[in-house]
């Protein structure tokens, strides 16, 4: 490796509320390895949970960052799908692939599972280490939206567990990220009468851009709730009241998924689940086939996560997890770059 190259500079989360600049070894690729240039790197809602101190996952001194685009620097020896220069992506959960969960198509429920930016260093630094497995051409696509399959692939695996019809009514709690792109994922998936809750105005400006209908309030909600209630319901929110609406405003025999982390437990209306036939989901992160399909229909235009994203360089980490945390306005995401 050339002399220039022996280091890079990298934003380390070194406690609560603190992410410095500093300047850190170069990774050497492994056997199955690619070292990634990093172009753009997504701040993602756990990370700001990591950064407050409230994410045990995440511990300090660790370069987070498992949203991320760019272009393939080194491999390892025993790599040959990639060439120097190529642009790429990758899916940022590392798994056994011999568990029955790996080998049920599902290693986002690994027990040895590892994610890129908490187990081992991230994609806030210049470069990143991938196993070659993980990562995939981004062909034409942008940067700023190779960055974004990451987190769009969340969308697509709660609309796919759901199992969604076109006639189907849904509701969405929440306009942060993941419920942006459940919104954008249901589109996909041929409904038209999405209804998104939040508090936010500027983000529900965004869903109703999107071609959804915005509702600020319970009142909102009311009016907007069909007659008999919405056929499936996503909560991407994670708060008591956020979970018990979720369940509250379905139709007897509905659908909902829970994908919001925020808080451990809630009381849910376990009565009017049993007489109601509601089938209850979670959503952890996607599969490996959730990943692809949302890197092909970005890669096909399909969908715009555009309007509402934020760029800012590396360096303006600290500020850009503090915006997100007091004053997002119709900012959902942050991409990160050199």
């Amino acid at each position: 490796m050339r002399q220039m190259e022996q280091t890079m500079k990298a934003l380390v989360y070194e406690g609560p509320k603190a992410m410095r600049m500093r300047t850190l070894p170069v990774p050497e690729p492994k056997y199955d390895e690619v070292i990634v240039r990093v172009e753009r790197v997504g701040i993602c809602g756990s990370e700001l949970s990591g950064y407050l101190g409230h994410n045990s996952l995440r511990k300090p001194p660790l370069v987070m960052g498992h949203e991320f685009a760019g272009t393939v620097h080194t491999v390892g020896s025993g790599v040959t799908s990639f060439k120097i220069g190529a642009r790429v992506t990758a899916n940022p959960l590392i798994s056994c692939l011999m568990c029955r969960d790996c080998m049920a198509g599902k290693p986002q429920l690994c027990k040895q599972r590892q994610l890129i930016g908490a187990h081992c260093p991230g994609a806030f630094a210049e470069y990143v280490s991938v196993p070659a497995r993980n990562v995939y051409p981004l062909d034409d696509l942008a940067f700023d939206e190779g960055a974004l399959a990451e987190p769009f692939a969340c969308g697509v695996h709660i609309c796919r567990i759901l199992n969604l019809d076109p006639a189907d009514q849904l509701m969405i709690m929440g306009a942060g990220p993941i419920g942006l792109f459940a919104l954008i994922a249901a589109q996909q998936f041929g409904l038209h009468n999405i209804v998104v809750m939040d508090l936010n105005q500027e983000r529900l400006s965004i869903v109703e851009k999107l071609g959804g209908k915005p509702a600020a309030s319970t009142d909102d909600l009311e009016r907007l709730t069909p007659s008999d209630g919405f056929d499936v319901s996503i909560d991407a929110v994670g708060r008591d009241a956020t979970r018990q609406l979720a369940v509250k405003q379905l139709r007897q025999g509905g659908r909902v998924c829970f994908s919001g982390l925020h808080e451990a437990n809630s009381p849910l209306p376990i009565n009017s689940i049993i007489r109601n036939e509601t089938s209850a989901y979670g959503a952890f992160a996607y599969a490996p086939r959730d990943f692809e399909c949302a890197l092909e229909w970005l890669k096909q235009g399909k969908v715009n996560l555009q309007p509402w994203i934020e760029l800012r360089p590396l360096g303006e980490g600290g500020p850009a997890f503090e915006k997100l945390l007091n004053a997002p306005g119709s900012t959902a995401k942050i991409l990160l770059h050199l």
